[in-house]
């Protein structure tokens, strides 16, 4: 009876603990993907951590399936959900397929057969949704588990129509999604509420793309303004705006045919031309409108990486086009073709919009080198990293002023040197200051000057170009500036000479002499307790000596030696032989 009692009291505390089941879907979905590749886009490193936590969680709950050589199927049913693991393990197996078609999306792009495989991933991934929501329906799940797993499965059914282009279905599941996360959000604390107003914001961008393909042509102002909102953050929020942005594009370029510029019309055939000459103007409308520099810089950054794709896909077509006229042999006129003058403008569009980015990098680090430098430590801005921007504007230009079709304008020519001559009094102006900067007084006055000198050219050259300027930097202002910047550095250089002639005389030491040579003059050497005192002068410098003498006989000269003539060995006659020898010069 009192084991029975026991066994009881076990069962009653268990049953106490199975009511308050309960699992934060959203927190650990969030935390998991952040941590396991999803932050960096990566979503194989992230399938790949799913497929290992379903592994753990199995062996830690004893719920194999099967063995090495044989898999046995076992589903999670609502009387086994005694421990919120087993909600965990369905999760993981939702997420895992999730990230596999996500996986599958990326590669889409360059495989379409692919997206068949994505679509049946998505299926299995929303099939688990339901399944870990029909779990959470037992009582021992709390309420706010049932909702956050009503909310999961709402936008795993959403993705799924989605991409099977059932806008209205998708747009019924995203709103549900969208209601249980604010419900939520609202009914906790701030700290609480910050992962559930992230997955509405997520979702937002997805519901008015459902509503434009519905019939709402606001939706692409308001996807705009979401891309605004974003910041220079980037991630996934950016990269999945960027992707309804442009296909909304495609949707109106349908109806876009020609583009004019610089007084010619062009027919525009290329898709992708359209697409992107469609949403210029609204880029350079959200440039303008954009709060921060980072978020400025990842505009721009965005527009360039369009341009270059569209000049790409422009250039192919020129080269087919060429070889259409090789196999034709149809005769080529002076002028420029439409192709080639569609490849002009979008060279255009991209140098020109380099300028405009460097220009604004530059007007961001003028103002950070007008502000006093709080931090020592930190290297602050220089002029020398604004003279490398005009730079590069300069060199922008001079490509502006070659490109194709555009050598007989003269007009256009006129313009582009006006501007080049306003970034370059902008870069001699900087190139000044950096001289300013180490005390070189008359090499920045000569280039003041020249300052002076460009500017009054590009005034003079303004009046007969009408609004060449409106784009440009305003020259009245540097003018301004340079006036006041001569009258500082003509103080400055005056303060500087008074400073050296009151100076007092210090005696003439030598820096490099060496301790040894100097004991009698005292002088303040901190290099003497460095790591390498000048103590003795090492290798010591060559001393002379005297040589070893050098002795000449010249008595020898004039001593007169006695004959040696009788010592000397007489030679003998030779007989007949040595007379006929010697008349025939054989002894000789």
């Amino acid at each position: 009876m009192a084991a029975d009692k026991q066994s009881e009291i076990k069962r009653s505390g268990m049953d106490e603990n199975k009511e308050n089941l309960g699992l934060e879907i959203l927190q650990i979905i969030k935390e998991s993907q952040q941590q396991h590749g999803l932050r960096h886009g990566d979503y194989q490193r992230y399938r790949g951590y799913c497929s290992r936590r379903l592994r753990r969680l199995r062996k830690t709950l004893g719920f194999k399936v099967g063995h090495r050589h044989k898999f046995t199927g076992k589903k999670v049913t609502v009387e086994m959900v005694s421990d919120n693991r087993y909600l965990l393990l369905v999760l993981m197996e939702s997420e895992r397929a999730w990230s596999y078609a996500m996986q599958l999306k990326q590669e889409a792009n360059t495989e379409p057969r692919k997206r068949f495989h994505l679509l049946a991933r998505l299926r299995k991934a929303a099939k688990h949704g339901e399944h870990l929501e029909r779990l959470c329906e037992s009582p021992r799940v709390d309420a706010k588990t049932k909702l956050e797993a009503q909310a999961y499965t709402a936008y795993l059914t959403g993705m799924v129509q989605f991409e099977l282009q059932e806008w209205k279905a998708a747009m019924e599941a995203f709103n549900k999604c969208k209601t249980i996360y604010e419900k939520l959000a609202s009914a906790f604390t701030e700290e609480q509420a910050v992962l559930y107003n992230q997955r509405v914001e997520e979702i937002s961008p997805n519901l008015r793309y459902c509503a434009y393909n519905i019939g709402d042509q606001n939706a692409i102002n308001d996807l705009m303004q979401m891309r605004l909102s974003a910041g220079g953050s980037g991630g996934m929020m950016a990269e999945k705006l960027e992707t309804l942005i442009t296909q909304t594009r495609a949707k109106q370029a349908a109806t876009m045919s020609e583009v004019e510029w610089r007084g010619r019309t062009v027919p525009v055939k290329i898709d992708k031309a359209r697409i992107f000459l469609l949403g210029l103007a609204d880029n350079e409308a959200a440039i303008a409108q954009a709060s921060s520099e980072e978020t400025k810089e990842r505009l721009y950054e965005t527009l360039l990486a369009e341009c270059r794709d569209t000049i790409q896909a422009v250039r192919e077509e020129i080269r087919i086009d060429v070889k259409t006229r090789e196999r034709g042999s149809e005769p080529e006129g002076g002028k420029v073709s439409n192709l080639q003058f569609l490849h002009s403008y979008l060279t255009y569009i991209k140098l020109w919009t380099v300028v405009k980015r460097n220009e604004s990098m530059a007007h961001t680090l003028q103002a950070k080198l007008k502000e006093p430098e709080m931090d020592d430590s930190k290297r602050g801005p220089r002029p020398q990293d604004l003279i490398r921007l005009y730079d590069i504007i300069l060199q922008s230009l001079a490509e502006l002023s070659v490109i194709q079709g555009m050598e007989e304008d003269q007009t256009f020519q006129k313009e582009v040197a006006l501007k080049t001559l306003v970034y370059k009094a902008y870069r001699c102006f900087f190139i000044a200051q950096s001289y300013v900067l180490v005390k070189k007084w008359s090499e920045a006055l000569v280039l003041y000057e020249r300052v002076l000198k460009y500017a009054q050219e590009v005034q003079s050259k303004a009046k007969s170009l009408n609004n060449s300027l409106k784009d440009l930097p305003d020259v009245q202002e540097l003018i301004a500036e340079v006036n006041a910047e001569k009258y500082s550095l003509q103080a400055a250089a005056i303060l500087d000479k008074e400073d050296v002639a009151e100076t007092p005389i210090q005696p003439n030491v030598k820096e490099n002499k060496p301790l040894c040579d100097r004991l009698d003059a005292f002088r303040l050497d901190p290099t003497l307790v460095g790591k390498q005192p000048n103590l003795v002068e090492f290798p010591p410098d060559f001393q002379p000596i005297p040589c070893k003498p050098l002795f000449f006989d010249l008595a020898l000269n004039h001593v007169a030696f006695p004959p040696l003539d009788d010592k000397v060995e007489q030679k003998g006659k030779g007989g007949l032989t040595g007379y006929i020898k010697g008349i025939f010069g054989f002894g000789s």
